[in-house]
């Protein structure tokens, strides 16, 4: 649907630069054909003014050559005149180009327009054989499932940042366990060691605590028999 629409997409807006274009060319058109009226009212003027000047010149040759002030006036009149001249021949001659370029650019985009026309034709018929009212409707929707699309790949790559920082913090956090659990370990085989120790100590001490008690039961077994001698010696 994408590939679809955003050829038409593109040709609804180089239509609605073709029509910009058009009313700009007619406006340049426009503006071209007064400057020719100003230009032309410009050339005939300076037609009249230079044989006016010629038709001058010819009956006051005689006064310019006493006067070389007003010679000099009228050369620069006339120099001037010829600069302006010059200056409407390269507006002219621009404003031609420009003209030209305009025209170019409109064809272009007429023919961009009758490229992409096969896509209006193909949203006309997707509007007849569906619930859209018309094509702007099926543009608007296209529109709002690009957005919804952006909007989900961007939650979608949050979701996928969150996720990626949760197992950093996940795997720091095994890593400081694990650690922990090394830790008790080796203390735990320090302490099953020392209660090994311990254990193999107790076992002398005990035999020594079981010798000390026969010692004391056999004499107190031999004190029993001494007071029962002494009790019978006294009997």
């Amino acid at each position: 649907e994408e590939d679809s629409l955003s050829p038409f997409i593109r040709l609804q807006e180089k239509k609605k630069q073709a029509r910009l274009m058009q009313k700009a060319l007619e406006v340049k058109e426009e503006a071209f054909r007064e400057r020719m009226k100003v230009i032309t009212c410009q050339w005939r003027d300076l037609h009249t003014k230079e044989a006016q000047l010629k038709a001058y010149m010819e009956k006051s040759g005689r006064i310019l050559k006493e006067n070389d002030k007003m010679r000099i006036q009228a050369l620069k009149k006339a120099s001037k005149e010829r600069e302006r001249k010059m200056q409407k021949e390269g507006e002219l001659l621009k404003t031609k180009r420009e003209l030209e370029a305009l025209r170019n650019k409109h064809q272009k985009l007429c023919n961009k327009v009758q490229k992409y026309s096969i896509f209006n034709k193909y949203l006309e018929d997707v509007v007849k054989i569906s619930h859209f009212g018309e094509i702007q409707e099926v543009i608007w929707r296209y529109k709002t499932l690009v957005r919804m699309h952006k909007d989900l790949l961007q939650s979608q790559q949050a979701h996928k940042e969150m996720s990626e920082q949760a197992k950093v913090l996940l795997d720091q956090y095994t890593a400081e366990k694990e650690a922990e659990i090394l830790q008790y370990n080796n203390e735990r085989v320090q302490l099953q060691l020392r209660f090994d120790q311990a254990q193999s100590d107790v076992l002398p001490w005990e035999t020594c605590w079981a010798d000390i008690q026969n010692t004391t039961a056999k004499k107190t077994l031999k004190l029993g028999t001494i007071k029962m001698a002494i009790l019978n010696l006294f009997q």
